[in-house]
Formats: C-alpha cells, sequence, structure tokens
C-alpha cells in the first residue's frame, strides 16, 4: 500500500512527463490542504484570514526561501521546473520574483505528492511555515 491512500505513485521519470503548470496546480492543492489541517487543528477562529499568512505568492516566496538549503537534486530540479515556466499573469500584491519562486514551491508540493512523499511533505511543509 502506497504511503499516500489518496494517491498512486508516480515514478521520476513519469513525474517528468507532467507539466509543470499541471505540477504547480497539484501542489498548490496540497499546500491548501497543509494550510487548513494546521489551522483546524490549531483551533484557528476565522481560518480563511489567517490562511492568508501561507497562501499568497509573498508568503510562499518567503517559504521557499526557508526550505532550498534542504531540498535534494531533485527536488531542486522541479522546483526549478515550475519557476521558470511561462506565467500568464502577476497578482498585483506579488513581484515577478515572488510569483515565480511560489509556483515553483507549489511545483515541488505537486511532484512530491504525485512521488507519495507524505512524510517528506509534511516535514518541508514545517520547515517552510515554521510556527
Amino acid at each position: 500500500m502506497s504511503e499516500n491512500f489518496l494517491c498512486d505513485k508516480m515514478t521520476d521519470t513519469e513525474v517528468t512527463s507532467v507539466s509543470a503548470a499541471s505540477l504547480a496546480y497539484l501542489g498548490d492543492c496540497v499546500l491548501e490542504i497543509m494550510v487548513r489541517e494546521r489551522l483546524v487543528r490549531l483551533g484557528v477562529k476565522n481560518p480563511s484570514v489567517e490562511s492568508l499568512e501561507y497562501v499568497t505568492a509573498p508568503n510562499q516566496s518567503d517559504a521557499l526561501e526557508r526550505i532550498l538549503p534542504l531540498l535534494t537534486e531533485t527536488e531542486e530540479d522541479f522546483y526549478k521546473r515550475g519557476r521558470n515556466c511561462v506565467h500568464s499573469g502577476v497578482p498585483r500584491h506579488a513581484t515577478p520574483a515572488q510569483y515565480r519562486r511560489a509556483t515553483g514551491l507549489e511545483t515541488l508540493f505537486g511532484y512530491l505528492y504525485l512521488t507519495c512523499q507524505t512524510c517528506r511533505i509534511r516535514e518541508l511543509f514545517s520547515a517552510a511555515f515554521p510556527n
């Protein structure tokens, strides 16, 4: 049985064939679940407001900087794929560099999810967003 009951494990080679945009799309969901779980566990009364501490491009960009030294070579490669993919629009509250790093972070979490690395997702999330 795979480590992640929601996921059928893909190999690194298989995940490489997935577009960076698709990985970022999935990774955004993975990060959202991690944020929501943390806020619920903490008993936060207004989680939709508190979640902004995690889900904006500037905050995700800062989080990426905290975990970048912890990444394996493969993880860094997936981060760079997302960071370097074509971005059609940048939110008003973020710089292009922040948005690119945030997309890279989402791509990394999409990769980790598809390869069923749940423990690594939790480890990097905790380092990225220390309480």
